[in-house]
């Protein structure tokens, strides 16, 4: 007993003697101005640490921070930056006996960061470089010749962190939390793990994210890397697709401070059955960042996006007319410059699929380039170059695209639920316009085209058919009606067009089979969908090919036909008075030919 007794009587004056050491002899305050400077050097900003630093000696010997703070730039609305209660950083013991300070453990709880973005785009991380003079040797802060010989971290926990967006351009407001941030045993030149927990509750929207991978700094400190980053995170929310969308990616980055250089491998990415891969690198250092990137993605679904309830759809339905009346705000494409090549398996929109994407675009001072857009589209092909300006109070817009031996029928049914046209078609269009509001680019589009479908049938009319039941009624079967398919078989059709003020007007149709011909021109209005074509149809070959009967009742006679109605719901007509007294006149002229014929007989072939 007497034994354990002097043990702790030992063990006591040993900790009431290194606590004398410590606060008598080694004051942690003596690298309270270093550690300012080496702020203000790195950083650029002012650091304040309101409260003297203390030792605690429970749990842990360690270092007290209390009511510190990192500077906003100036003319900032918020002055901090960074705002912590409390900073405890636990120290080994014995190197403290060479005065040295090894932390093994860093805790910092109340942390508030406040990110600002101002109406001009300047931002709170703007200038975080500090001051260029690398090379100027740290001064002794005060007469006691203390120094900070070496710096070594066992691990970092930070909780009760909030994080508070402010962005003037938008006036918006938005809180974050982040729960936890703990980093393993720190090194410089090694890479130490992490992880972190974080959450956010929006107007519209919850967010969760849990992240771990390894972080590495090096010791110059210039350059920041994390290694098999995995990011997982969850959004919910009435305007999210589904209510639901998970997302996960697994990432390399690099961040070089001096080149001010960010870079990012993207090993994996899902979000719901999206799959994607590529590598984005961004250079921070000017007014404008450049963005650079290459992405390949997998099979893309975008109609499970859009799914939703029907109060839902009719809710955004009322908010996107509404919205229709102003030009959207493209002031954002200012204020980056992009490149970026896309690559998809897939992309399927509007019930329409497309595949074998290749894209090429690029986006400098509000000028965004689609030099390059390549698909294959319904058995062929789809070519697309265009141009859109948002350096204008009302955006512009140019484009030029082609379509070849693309299967028209099942184009138009997936896209536009028509049932009109079908064949292989080439399609070549060039045209511009000005403004993103729906109604105003039908108006104020204009272009340029020509079309030309091989093989292939118009659908809801059998003109042979027709043109059989209005034979018969010439030879006095008034009773006769057609009861086959309403398709009609053509072996080409073809026209040019132009668009303006949401009229496209085709002046040359023409239309041929081995059994007629149809030519003529007309129009078609894309904002009421109406259909006007006045055409004329003659019979060139027997019409046995589709049950038809005597060839020469028809044949050469020139018969109106009109296309009217909607793009959903056309009209055919068949102008049989027309065909009546065409009839008329070209049995008048064979009683002529045979008059004339027998006369001449008479005369003795004179």
């Amino acid at each position: 007993m007497k034994i354990l007794k002097w043990f702790v009587v030992v063990f006591i004056i040993l900790i009431i003697s290194l606590a004398a050491y410590l606060t008598l002899l080694f004051d942690p305050n003596d690298f309270k101005p270093q550690l300012v400077d080496a702020v203000k050097e790195n950083t650029g900003r002012e650091l304040v640490v309101a409260d003297e630093l203390s030792w605690t000696f429970f749990p842990s010997i360690g270092i007290k921070l209390s009511n510190v703070s990192l500077s906003n730039p100036t003319g900032f609305d918020m002055r901090d930056m960074l705002e912590v209660n409390e900073i405890v950083a636990e120290v080994a013991l014995m190197p403290l006996f060479s005065k040295q300070v090894e932390i093994a453990q860093l805790n910092v709880d109340g942390l508030t960061v406040n990110l600002e973005t101002r109406i001009d785009g300047q931002t709170s991380f703007d200038g975080l470089e500090g001051s260029k003079s690398v090379d100027k040797p740290v001064e002794s802060s005060d007469a006691t010749g203390q120094s900070l010989t070496a710096l070594n971290i066992g691990g970092v926990a930070i909780t009760n962190t909030k994080i508070r967006v402010l962005d003037q351009k938008s006036g918006t407001e938005q809180l974050f939390n982040l729960e936890k941030l703990t980093l393993g045993q720190f090194s410089l030149d090694e890479f130490s793990p992490l992880a972190y927990e974080f959450n956010a509750e929006l107007p519209d929207m919850t967010l969760s994210s849990h992240g771990e991978g390894m972080i590495r700094l090096d010791s110059s400190m210039q350059a920041i890397e994390f290694k098999d980053l995995s990011i997982r995170n969850s959004v919910a929310g009435e305007g999210i697709p589904n209510k639901k969308l998970d997302i996960n990616l697994l990432t390399q980055v690099s961040v070089a401070l001096d080149k001010q250089l960010l870079k990012l491998s993207l090993d994996e990415f899902n979000a719901d059955e999206i799959q994607a891969k590529g590598e984005v690198s961004i250079a921070y250092g000017s007014k404008v960042p450049n963005i650079d990137g290459q992405l390949s993605f997998g099979a893309i679904d975008l109609d499970k996006f859009m799914s939703a309830s029907g109060t839902q759809s009719e809710t955004r339905d009322k908010e996107a007319q509404a919205a229709t009346t102003q030009e959207p705000d493209l002031s954002a494409m200012k204020l980056v410059n992009l490149k970026l090549s896309v690559t998809a398996e897939s992309i399927k929109v509007a019930n329409m699929l497309t595949s074998q994407w290749v894209m090429k675009l690029s986006l400098k001072d509000g000028l965004l380039n689609l030099s390059k857009l390549n698909a294959e589209l319904y058995k062929g092909k789809l070519a697309v170059t265009a141009q859109l300006d948002a350096g204008k109070p009302v955006a512009t817009y140019s484009f030029e695209e082609s379509v070849e031996k693309v299967q028209i029928r099942e184009l138009l049914k997936d896209a536009a639920d028509i049932d009109l046209l079908s064949g292989a078609a080439n399609f070549t269009v060039k045209g511009k316009g000005r403004s993103l509001i729906p109604d105003n680019m039908k108006k104020n589009l204009a272009a340029k085209g020509s079309f030309a479908i091989a093989d292939g049938a118009l659908y809801g009319v059998n003109i042979p058919q027709m043109l059989r039941d209005a034979q018969a009624k010439l030879s006095g079967d008034l009773s006769s009606t057609g009861s086959g398919e309403k398709k009609t078989d053509f072996t080409s059709l073809t026209g040019s067009f132009s668009l303006v003020n949401g009229v496209a007007s085709n002046p040359d149709l023409l239309m041929s089979s081995p059994l007629i011909r149809m030519s003529g021109a007309g129009s078609a209005n894309i904002i009421t969908q109406a259909l006007d074509y006045s055409l004329i149809t003659s019979v060139v070959g027997s019409l046995e090919g589709q049950g038809g009967g005597k060839r020469e009742a028809l044949h050469g006679v020139e018969i109106p036909f009109s296309i009217t109605g909607t793009f959903t719901e056309p009209e055919f007509a068949l102008d049989t008075a027309a065909l009546f007294d065409a009839k008329l006149k070209q049995e008048a002229e064979k009683v002529q030919d045979k008059l004339k014929d027998s006369l001449l007989k008479k005369l003795g072939g004179f």
